[in-house]
Parts: C-alpha cells; sequence; structure tokens
C-alpha cells in the first residue's frame, strides 16, 4: 500500500499565507481590544499617551503617515482633527485655513474635496508627497490597532458621524470638543458614542460628568488636584492631561521622568504629548505602561 501523498507547494505556500493574514489580523484586533479595556478602566494603573496631530515629528501632522508610525510605535491613541469639506467630506485639519500645513490656502470648509486633495502637505514648509486625507481613510488604517481621539474642528457633526457608521470604528473613537452644544449633538445620535468633554474648572467636570457620563474627562494643569481627580474617578472616567509645551520641553532636554511625576502625580492617566516614544519608554520603566 502506497502511504505517500502528492503535496502541491502553491497550495502550501497558499494555506501558510492565509494562516499569517488571519494571525496578524486577530493580533491587531487583541492589541485595540487590549487599549480599549485600559481606557474603559478609570482605576487602571497603567498610563496611556495619545500622540498629539498623530506623530508628526518628521512627517506632516494629521498625515496617513503619522497615524501609520503611531501604530507602529505602539502609541495607544492618536489625536486628529477634523473638518468637513464645502462638499460633505469629512477631511484631516487643524488650522482655521490649510495655509501652514499645506501648499494651498484658505478655509478647508469653504473647499470641494477635488480641489483639497489636489494639493500636498507641508513640512517645515517643504512640500510632501502626502496629501490632506479623508476621516474614512484614516479609521480604515486605525481600526482594530490604535485608539482615536477625534477633536472636532467643526460644526457637521451629521457628516463625521456617518463615516464612523459606516467603517463600523465607534469601539475605537471618542468624540473630543470643549464646546457642550457639539457634544450634546454627538450624544443625542448615540449614547454608545464615547465623549471627551473639556473642563476648565472642578465645577465645569462635575457638570460634564453629570451631563455625559463620559468615558474622559480633559483637564488642564492650573486645577489639576485630587479632588478633581477623584470625582473624575469615582464617576467611571480617565483623566486626560496635556504634556504639550513646558513638560514636552521637559522631555526633549532628558528630564522625562521628572515631567511624567508631575503629569501624573495626582493620577491623570491619560497623557496627550508630541514625544510619544520617548514617553512609552519612559513610562514603562516606571512601571507606569503595560
Amino acid at each position: 500500500m502506497n502511504n505517500t501523498y502528492d503535496i502541491n507547494p502553491l497550495k502550501l505556500l497558499l494555506t501558510a499565507a492565509l494562516l499569517l493574514t488571519v494571525t496578524v489580523s486577530n493580533f491587531a484586533q487583541n492589541q485595540v481590544s487590549a487599549i480599549r479595556r485600559e481606557f474603559l478602566d478609570a482605576y487602571s494603573k497603567n498610563v496611556l499617551v495619545a500622540s498629539h496631530r498623530a506623530v508628526h515629528h518628521e512627517l506632516p501632522e494629521n498625515s496617513l503617515a503619522a497615524v501609520k508610525e503611531g501604530i507602529r510605535l505602539g502609541v495607544d491613541i492618536v489625536e486628529i482633527d477634523v473638518k468637513v469639506s464645502k462638499d460633505g467630506i469629512p477631511m484631516l485639519m487643524h488650522d482655521g485655513k490649510i495655509n501652514r500645513t499645506t501648499n494651498g490656502k484658505g478655509d478647508l470648509e469653504e473647499q470641494t474635496f477635488a480641489d483639497l486633495r489636489a494639493l500636498q502637505l507641508v513640512v517645515k514648509g517643504k512640500s510632501t508627497n502626502e496629501k490632506i486625507p479623508t476621516l474614512e481613510e484614516v479609521l480604515n488604517v486605525a481600526k482594530g490597532k490604535i485608539m482615536v481621539d477625534l477633536d472636532l474642528k467643526t460644526s457637521r457633526i451629521d457628516k463625521v458621524i456617518e463615516v464612523i457608521r459606516r467603517t463600523g470604528t465607534s469601539d475605537i473613537v471618542f468624540f473630543f470638543d470643549s464646546d457642550y452644544e457639539i457634544l450634546s449633538k454627538v450624544d443625542a445620535a448615540s449614547k454608545k458614542f464615547m465623549l471627551m468633554p473639556r473642563a476648565y474648572s472642578y465645577a465645569m467636570a462635575d457638570s460634564a460628568i453629570r451631563l455625559y457620563q463620559p468615558e474622559v474627562v480633559h483637564i488642564d494643569s492650573k486645577f489639576y488636584t485630587n479632588d478633581v481627580t477623584s470625582l473624575i474617578k469615582k464617576n467611571h472616567a480617565r483623566i486626560w492631561i496635556n504634556a504639550l509645551g513646558a513638560p514636552d520641553v521637559e522631555i526633549r532636554n532628558g528630564n522625562i521622568k521628572h515631567a511624567l511625576t508631575e503629569l501624573t502625580k495626582n493620577g491623570a492617566n491619560i497623557i496627550q504629548t508630541d514625544e510619544p516614544e520617548k514617553m512609552i519608554k519612559a513610562l514603562r520603566e516606571m512601571g507606569l505602561h503595560r
């Protein structure tokens, strides 16, 4: 009896490729699931790192490439800014005008997608091959890999929500605004949407919690006290604070542990920074990052 079998090398190769694809996909999904579990755990000892306008040291801010770099570095959250083109396409842009970050001029919301897409993103005055990305493109890249802080720079919330629903990314996106009228529109669209209101005082943090039962509250260093952080945590929300400005300067100058000690001393557990790679490394050394 012949117990040998014909083995098709091409079939084996295709099977191996399929298994690798499934494995990578499962790993990515587990990755974002782990971040989300941490994000929803107000009392976790792990400090999450949010990269401001994605990772934009050498890459254009709010670009697809900068988001991909955040994923590569193991950042927990990318912060991006969204506006809506004249013809209804949500696109990434921080400033009121596109002059600083593109080779074009004017307000993004007064221009069509086709005109905007013809432009190039700029870094330090030099044009790049990067285009202004759509929100849909960015969310499809982020899906399964990283959480997204959506800084709303538009009042056309319906167009933004359409994209989140179409991409199936409501589990990784949370909405940020200091304008509570805008956040209320998001909240009215679905109670499942995650929110981050900005507060400028203890009283405002308390009001935000009563209004939205948010997943995270954005506070400032001027009222960063144990009373404020205790209020937020006992209402099952995380505390977001910025390292932008002086703390990030300290980090660049090598005083990173001092900067992080100050940033975390009263319990803040999400830090937004322009130095995500340095911050992740230092937090891990301090036992404060997974």
